[in-house]
Parts: C-alpha cells; sequence; structure tokens
C-alpha cells in the first residue's frame, strides 16, 4: 500500500525552471532532500537561481501508523536531480562551471545498515507512530526530561532515539544485526564517498546528541541499547568531501573532485535561506508538515518540552516546533471533497477560491486538524482531527475554510510557546509551497497579527544549502554577507480578522484540551 501527498504511487517527475542567464558563471547546487521530492536548485556566486530541477517520490505506508521510504529511490533522486539541474544550466548557458553541492535533509529518519552496508530497513521518517508506547512511558519519566533538555529533541515517536527504542523491542533481530543507525543523507554520503559522517544539525534532531557538549549523549544511547561506534562521525555542516564514486559523478555529469558539502537539516536551513536568523524574524514554513523557527545565539528548551532546540552552527541554533499536519491535511481533503481530474497546484488554487467565498472564522465551524497525530506543541500521537460547531446553515465552502483555518490555528499554537521562550515575533518569513496562494499566506497574517513576507524563491531549504557551501568554499565569512531574496509580497494583518479569529482559536484550545484524553479511547 502506498502513501503519498501528490501522487497514488511512487512516480518519478521532474519540474525545472530555467532563468536568463547571460555570461558564463560559476554556481553552486543546493539540494534539499524533502519528504515529497528532492529539489536540486542551481546559484549563481550572488544567489541568483539559475535553474531548478525536482524528483517526485511517494511514502510506503505498509500499515497504520508505519511510514517509510525506500532508501535507493531516495538516493537515486539526488543523483538524477543533480545530473537534470547541471542539464538545465548547460541548456542555458554552455560552459557554466560547478564549484560544489551542499545539501539539506529533511530530520527524524531512521536506517538501520549491516556490515556490508547494505539497508536492514526502509527509511522510517519523521510520520512513523510505530514507537508510540515507547515514547509515552519515556516522556513520563525523568530520564525522559533530561534528554530532552540535554538534546532539545521532544520525546515523540519522530525521533530516532524512540524509533530505536520501538525497534531493539519488536525487531531485535534487525537491531542486533545492524553495523550502524543513520539517516537518509547519511546514507547518500556514504553511497558517494564510502564514509559514514553526519551534520551536527541532523544529530541535534536525533534526541541522542549533547546540545551543549557537541557530542553523542550517553545516557540516551544506553537507553536504547547502541554505542557511538554504530553511529556515523560527526562534523559541523560546513564539512566538505571530496573523491565522487566514480560512476555517480559520471550519472550527474560532474567532475570527480567536485566539493560536496554536507550541509544541515531542512528546518534549519530554511531559516538560513530566508534570512531569518535576526532577533524578532520567524520563519513559517507548511509544506507536507509545518514548523515556525527563530533562530538564537543559545540553545533553549522549554520546561513543559513542548519546542525543539537544533543546533545549526556551535553559535546560532534554531528553536521552534513542527506540526504533522500542513499540507497533508489539505491533500487529504482534496482527495475526498475537492477537484477530481486536475493538477494539484490548480485543485488547492480552486480550494483557496472557494474559502474565500467564507468570511473570516466560517462562520463559527472550527477543525481540529490533526489526522496524523501531532507533535508540538502537544506531542500528541494520538490526536485526532474533528470539525466542530457544524449548523444547517454551513455549506461545503464552510469546511474548505475551516480546513485551510485549522491548519494555521495549529501553527499559531505553536507560535504563542515560541514567543514565551525566545521573545516576541515581529516579522514571519513565509516559505514551503503555500507562500504561493496569497489567501493562504493572508490567513497567516490575519492568525498571527503579524506582518508577512514572501520572496522571490520560497524554497528556502536548498537556499540555506547553498548558503553553507558558500562559506565551506571561502567564499564568504558571515553567512550575513549573502544578499536576501527579493520581497515580492508584503502581507499585512486585517485586525477585524483578526479579533474574529481570536475568538475561534480560543475555542480551538479549549476543545483539544477537553476532547484529548477521548483520542486514547477512540476507535483507529
Amino acid at each position: 500500500m502506498y502513501f503519498s501527498i501528490f501522487v497514488d504511487t511512487i512516480v518519478f517527475y521532474f519540474i525545472f525552471q530555467l532563468y536568463s542567464v547571460t555570461t558564463l558563471m560559476d554556481y553552486i547546487i543546493g539540494v534539499d532532500i524533502g519528504t515529497s521530492g528532492t529539489k536540486a536548485v542551481a546559484f549563481g556566486i550572488g544567489g541568483e537561481v539559475v535553474a531548478e530541477y525536482r524528483i517526485g517520490y511517494g511514502i510506503l505506508n505498509p500499515q497504520p501508523g508505519y511510514f517509510e521510504q525506500e532508501p535507493d529511490t531516495l538516493y537515486m533522486a539526488v543523483i538524477q536531480s543533480i545530473a537534470g539541474v547541471g542539464q538545465a544550466v548547460a541548456h542555458t548557458a554552455p560552459g557554466n562551471r560547478v564549484l560544489g553541492v551542499g545539501f539539506s535533509s529533511a530530520m527524524h529518519g531512521l536506517i538501520a545498515v549491516d556490515e556490508q552496508n547494505a539497508p536492514l530497513t526502509n527509511c522510517i521518517i519523521w510520520a512513523d507512530t510505530r514507537s508510540e508506547m515507547f515514547a509515552t512511558q519515556l516522556k513520563a519519566t525523568a530520564a525522559g526530561l533530561d534528554i530532552y533538555l540535554k538534546t532539545g529533541t521532544p520525546i515523540h515517536p519522530m525521533s530516532p532515539l524512540c524509533k530505536l527504542g520501538w525497534m531493539r523491542e519488536h525487531l531485535p533481530a534487525t537491531f542486533s544485526h545492524a553495523h550502524k543507525f543513520i539517516s537518509i543523507k547519511e546514507y547518500v554520503f556514504f553511497k558517494l564517498f564510502g564514509r559514514y559522517v553526519v551534520d551536527e544539525s541532523i544529530a541535534s534532531a536525533t534526541g541522542l546528541f549533547d546540545s551543549t557538549a557537541f557530542d553523542w549523549y550517553a545516557p540516551a544511547l544506553a537507553l536504547v541499547g547502541i554505542s557511538k561506534a554504530q553511529l556515523s562521525t560527526l562534523v559541523p555542516v560546513t564539512h566538505t568531501l571530496t573523491g565522487l564514486d566514480k560512476q555517480a559523478a559520471k550519472v550527474m555529469g560532474i567532475p570527480e573532485d567536485t566539493p560536496f558539502v554536507v550541509g544541515g537539516s531542512d528546518g534549519c536551513l530554511a531559516n538560513l535561506g530566508a534570512h531569518a536568523i535576526a532577533p524578532g524574524d520567524a520563519a513559517v514554513t507548511i509544506g507536507t508538515s509545518g514548523a515556525i523557527r527563530m533562530a538564537s545565539s543559545l540553545p533553549k528548551t522549554d520546561s513543559q518540552a513542548r519546542t525543539f532546540s537544533y543546533v545549526l552552527t556551535k553559535d546560532l541554533f534554531v528553536l521552534g516546533g513542527a506540526v504533522n499536519n500542513g499540507g497533508v491535511v489539505l491533500s487529504w481533503y482534496n482527495d475526498n471533497f475537492g477537484v477530481a481530474g486536475t493538477t494539484i497546484e490548480d485543485a488547492y488554487q480552486q480550494l483557496a477560491e472557494e474559502a474565500a467565498s467564507v468570511p473570516a472564522g466560517a462562520e463559527g465551524l472550527i477543525f481540529l486538524p490533526y489526522l496524523a497525530g501531532e507533535r508540538a506543541p502537544h506531542w500528541d500521537a494520538n490526536a485526532k482531527g474533528l470539525f466542530f460547531g457544524v449548523q444547517m446553515h454551513h455549506r461545503k465552502a464552510h469546511f474548505t475554510r475551516a480546513v485551510f483555518e485549522g491548519i494555521v490555528y495549529g501553527m499559531y499554537s505553536v507560535g504563542k510557546v515560541l514567543e514565551e521562550i525566545s521573545g516576541p515575533v515581529h516579522v514571519i518569513h513565509a516559505n514551503g509551497g503555500f507562500a504561493r496562494s496569497p489567501m493562504w499566506v493572508q490567513l497567516l497574517a490575519d492568525v498571527f497579527n503579524k506582518q508577512v513576507l514572501v520572496k522571490e524563491s520560497v524554497e528556502s531549504a536548498a537556499k540555506g544549502a547553498f548558503m553553507v557551501a558558500l562559506k565551506a568554499l571561502n567564499r564568504i565569512t558571515d553567512f550575513r554577507d549573502v544578499l536576501e531574496d527579493t520581497v515580492t509580497a508584503r502581507y499585512l494583518p486585517d485586525l477585524d480578522n483578526h479579533q474574529r479569529y481570536q475568538e475561534n482559536f480560543r475555542l480551538f484550545e479549549r476543545l483539544y484540551g477537553r476532547v484529548k484524553d477521548e483520542f486514547y479511547h477512540s476507535p483507529n
């Protein structure tokens, strides 16, 4: 059985966009290994986009709560996307030279590999909830709180720590035969260079990494019964490897000595790529899932363990919270109640137009969007979706608007907590697929009562990977040396709408508080 955000079966496809280039130039490729696809973006040294190329894929769902991806599918997507963007650049301006490749990757994936470096498992991704019982039991203990405070990774089934605890109990043969436990980016780099390395940014999202000592956290490793030797060598995000596998280099169409910069996690790099690293700046991403993040010069955890604290560099941390229920909820709604026989982009546009036909607040209809459980701020894998307040005057458009609003309310619940920890948000940088929808971005501005900026490139994780590569290759000394993308749209909040949303949001929060215990008893 397959689950996919955009397609019903695993489909490889590409999207590339060419930009006018009148002179030869050196360029750097930023690669973002995401949940629904891998995108390679070629940037000129000044940060301008030269070309981009995308390979999409699906998610395996072999049984309820299990969400996986086949490692070699993602590896080939990396190879093909780099090859594709190189061909797109060559088509635009033959003779351009690639200086290096930087990487961003989704967090929380786990692959067990044997001594021959072959996968024993698929990549168990962030959405997987099979370790729910382990996570729930650990979260209730002093050891669980200690691990959160030391690592900055909330105790939740998304965490590789919890996945390892589940594997040790339920797949003992696989667990005992595992030579290494790695993420998808580590798998890609091993295939390309024959070495197991993990950047501190990805490592800091495992629940196994001490974000103050910058080393693996021994009590966490002992809890799940693994050793440092079973984990990759820790390296900074600027760590660079050369000496590509010959066949891979040939397929990608780049020289074997092309520097590959390990880069970081997609969340941290999205903030960097959006230039949301100053006090008061927040980045909101809504793609398959969603997140709101702010930067800090120090790691900061929450006494109630509601937010994460991840590493980008030793003096730059990214704080925030991720939600499970972003675009995946809209995709579910469209698949079941939306527009058939059209592209997903057209379908989303039509849903947005339908939602816009209804007043802000959906005339009292409230939607809890927790179709896939929830991460921040509740960390409740049992949470479920709910429409509340349905009356005779509500029609389909009201439900459509309530879905959009419910997703943003979920983001706002995280944003309020983040402001408690990090200080007030002054401006929001919007990135991810939702930033292409004016209706959705205006909704965000109105709910948060903040100015929201949309920039020329909304795929900021790839831009962040490019910026790290620039620094690794000594092309810049500070990330602020890179010019920001042009602001293409500026959304100001509507105060009347904000007040209406505040009333609905208070009800939204009360609803979850009152029904959350029932989620544990309701049938799956």
